[in-house]
């Protein structure tokens, strides 16, 4: 079939259209450097033609407030295209646990897309995933400094971006789920103890220093983020995707 990957170049689109094309689908890569502006809608209407599915992998250029904006103009102007189009199955990629944390401003944006998706006209699937191994160390730098590294214990259950994929391309081949699909990591851990074996496999000589309101992971309650009784669970433990980087 004929897939539109919109954010085709990024993490998870670009081993995305990688996957699809491998598997024998056309595959179009939507992206602002190719053209495609979903902010504008410029260039949807052309990356959508003859598209019998779409995947949304995009994200918000900002993490705060105005990610809300985002996510309800680029669904809007992506759902709006679709119709004219002809599409017949719309695949978002989102996180597990993110209508439980509205206290963050990305999660409560996330939401929004999956609410619009459900409201639209065209049959949907929503794929959430769990933190990604390869963003830990994103999550790492923005508490630290030169020899601590603060964290709060918060229970994750973080996943290979090549699994996240694997599910993705099941879903864009399937029919459409009208509904949500969670999938996890093969372990929790929590953030501080993630903090840790980061650390010590790169022989960073840092301390992670347990902290319960250093960062934005501080304001989740519970384990909201590691998926119900239903999550599918991926292969892969955190400490052998490590063993590989190193």
């Amino acid at each position: 079939m004929k897939i539109t990957v919109i954010g085709g170049t990024g993490l998870i689109g670009s081993r995305l259209v990688t996957a699809l094309r491998g598997a024998g689908h056309e595959v179009v890569t939507a992206s602002r450097s190719g053209g495609v502006d979903l902010v504008t809608g410029a260039g949807l209407d052309e990356a959508l033609a003859g598209a019998h599915t779409v995947v949304d992998v995009t994200n918000s250029p900002t993490f705060d407030s105005a990610s809300s904006d985002f996510f309800r103009t680029t669904t809007g102007n992506l759902l709006e295209a679709g119709e004219r189009a002809g599409v017949r199955h719309q695949v978002a990629l989102s996180i597990v646990g993110v209508d439980q944390v509205p206290q963050l401003d990305y999660y409560r944006a996330k939401t929004l897309q999956e609410d619009l998706l459900k409201q639209g006209a065209i049959p949907y699937s929503i794929v959430r995933a769990t933190q990604f191994f390869e963003f830990v160390d994103a999550v790492l730098s923005w508490t630290s400094d030169d020899t601590t590294v603060r964290l709060p214990s918060t229970p994750l259950r973080p996943i290979a971006a090549a699994e996240v994929v694997e599910a993705l391309v099941e879903t864009a081949t399937g029919r459409p789920l009208d509904g949500t699909i969670d999938i996890a990591g093969p372990e929790v851990l929590p953030l501080d103890g993630l903090g840790r074996l980061t650390l010590s496999a790169h022989r960073d000589p840092r301390a992670v220093v347990t902290d319960e309101g250093a960062g934005p992971f501080a304001l989740v309650e519970g384990d909201a983020l590691t998926g119900g009784p239903g999550v599918r669970t991926a292969r892969t433990r955190y400490e052998t995707w490590l063993g590989t980087r190193s």
